[in-house]
Formats: C-alpha cells, sequence, structure tokens
C-alpha cells in the first residue's frame, strides 16, 4: 500500500463554496511566520494536544515524517468531529490550520 500523501489528503477543505478568506487571522501576513491554533475555540484538554501535533508538522525533519504528522492531524480532527466534540466549522479551521503548515513545512524541505 503507498504512503498517502498528506498535502492530498484534505479534498474537503477545498472544496466549492468553503471561505478560507475569513480564515486569515490564523496565519501571519508576514511570509514563513509561525502559525498557530491558538485562536482557535477547543474543548478543555483539547488545545495541548492540538499543538503537540501542530509543532509535530511544523518540526518535521523529512516527507515522510511530514506524511506521518500530517495523518496523525488528520485523524485527531476527524475524531473530535466525528464524536461531536467540536463543530464542523471548528475542524474546518483545524484542517487548514494543519495543511497550511504542512504545505509550508513541505516547500521548505524541498
Amino acid at each position: 500500500m503507498a504512503a498517502r500523501k498528506w498535502l492530498h489528503a484534505l479534498p474537503a477543505i477545498r472544496r466549492k463554496g468553503t471561505c478560507h478568506e475569513s480564515l486569515n487571522h490564523l496565519t501571519s501576513s508576514k511570509r514563513g511566520a509561525r502559525m498557530s491554533i491558538a485562536q482557535i475555540s477547543l474543548p478543555k484538554g483539547v488545545g495541548p494536544h492540538a499543538e503537540k501535533l501542530f509543532d509535530a508538522i511544523t518540526q518535521a525533519s523529512s516527507a515522510d515524517e511530514l506524511n506521518r504528522a500530517g495523518g496523525k492531524a488528520e485523524g485527531f480532527v476527524l475524531g473530535l468531529e466525528s464524536t461531536k466534540a467540536i463543530k464542523s466549522q471548528v475542524a474546518e479551521s483545524l484542517y487548514v490550520a494543519y495543511d497550511d503548515a504542512a504545505s509550508l513545512r513541505a516547500t521548505e524541505l524541498a
């Protein structure tokens, strides 16, 4: 079975009608600055785990490590969303934050 590529694993966040412009508060206007998920409203106890996964993406030292970290982050959000622990808008924000961080890190590793 081929390794799943993180950058293509989240087609739902790029679907028609999804407004990414409203999520600009998640990223800095300065390119290359560290993005954060601190502004996303998460249930108590979830934030530290979300930050840990974000850090694993931003600190990945290889493409394989990046794909693993991205897959873990995707599964984490999917689990939260499917158990109704977070609303779909919050899940969308997390998906976008993780995807943007993975894209930036993939560019840095290339």
